[in-house]
């Protein structure tokens, strides 16, 4: 029997999702006895004229992982769909936007401005930043792909077969996917895989016992006692609000859930599920003591939003020009 062809990219990511991959340790031996890597940028040399001569539908399975941030990044994601049999979207950047996303919240220019400018550490008296092309070290020039008004999720661009949560997913579920990969025994396409039905709260081993709240307070902010549920010590965790299947790595380190497997159950909005959350925990019943109390939570958008805010209501900062990617439809993806 012929093996699986498995691809592996990523596009605005920190390279985590690649480490995750890696976790699953000496058992990725199993892995390589029925499956050949065809594409995998960050360890083998492979460079994408590699994959621009394959024939479409020649990849197997690919893992792409890290949000559409720029030109290069969608040019990728659309080459690699119309290569590959099934497209999965590999963890919270991919999924979600995830942390790249966050810069959401500013213009094209206010970032490369803080980037390349104003950042305490940059030596840049002359305010250069980088557009178009540039210098190379040996005289010539290369060209920069655009960076676009606004991060997005992969399925924002193209069409996603399935999608796996986490940053990066956890090692255990990463080597249930591949078992199933390897197995040809996936779920129905459109299934969030790598990931529990349930919220992250559910598999939380604090204790809960319906305290109310009088401020709430990020995680350096108070000394958790190691025992009690990190929401009723005033500490905002995303537990709550988030799907399960990382095994609350992150409460049982006393260290509030981040929110990066994504809105739970049927999906909706992490932020607002929280606002109602917090609400509902204030030591008051008084609506203003309530609404005071919440608003007191330092920095809601990158709390509630970390690894979300692209496929969230707020989706970007109403002060940029509108650059949405749509959607391309079934025609445009073959071509």
């Amino acid at each position: 029997m012929s093996k699986l062809k498995l691809g592996l990219y990523w596009a605005a990511s920190c390279g985590g999702c690649e480490i995750s991959f890696l976790e699953i340790h000496e058992k990725i031996l199993d892995i390589l006895e029925v499956v050949d890597i065809v594409f995998w940028p960050c360890i083998l040399d492979f460079k994408y004229k590699d994959v621009e001569a394959m024939p479409d539908g020649a990849i197997d399975v690919c893992l792409f992982n890290g949000a559409i941030r720029n030109e290069e990044n969608e040019r990728i994601a659309r080459l690699l769909r119309r290569k590959s049999k099934i497209l999965v979207a590999h963890g919270a950047c991919s999924m979600l936007g995830g942390i790249p996303g966050l810069a959401n919240l500013f213009t094209r220019e206010e970032i490369l401005d803080r980037v390349y400018v104003t950042t305490e550490s940059t030596d840049n008296p002359e305010g250069t930043i980088p557009r178009g092309t540039a210098k190379t070290g040996d005289g010539g020039e290369t060209e920069l792909p655009d960076l676009y008004a606004a991060a997005r999720a992969l399925d924002q661009v193209v069409d996603v077969d399935y999608t796996m949560p986490g940053c990066p997913p956890a090692e255990h579920q990463t080597w249930a996917v591949c078992q199933a990969i390897a197995a040809g025994n996936l779920p129905p396409a459109g299934s969030i895989i790598g990931a529990g039905e349930k919220t992250v709260c559910d598999e939380c081993t604090l204790v809960k016992e319906g305290k109310k709240v009088g401020k709430f307070m990020r995680p350096h902010e108070v000394l958790s006692d190691g025992r009690s549920c990190l929401m009723e010590q005033g500490i905002v965790c995303l537990g709550p609000a988030t799907r399960s299947g990382c095994g609350a790595q992150c409460m049982t380190a006393s260290m509030p859930c981040r929110g990066c497997y994504g809105p739970a159950g049927e999906g909706g909005d992490q932020g607002s599920k929280m606002v109602d959350l917090l609400g509902s925990l204030v030591d008051s019943d008084e609506e203003e003591k309530i609404h005071d109390t919440v608003d007191g939570v330092a920095d809601p958008a990158g709390s509630f939003y970390r690894f979300s805010l692209p496929t969230s209501i707020l989706g970007r900062s109403n002060k940029q020009e509108s650059t949405r990617l749509e959607q391309p439809s079934a025609e445009e993806l073959k071509k």
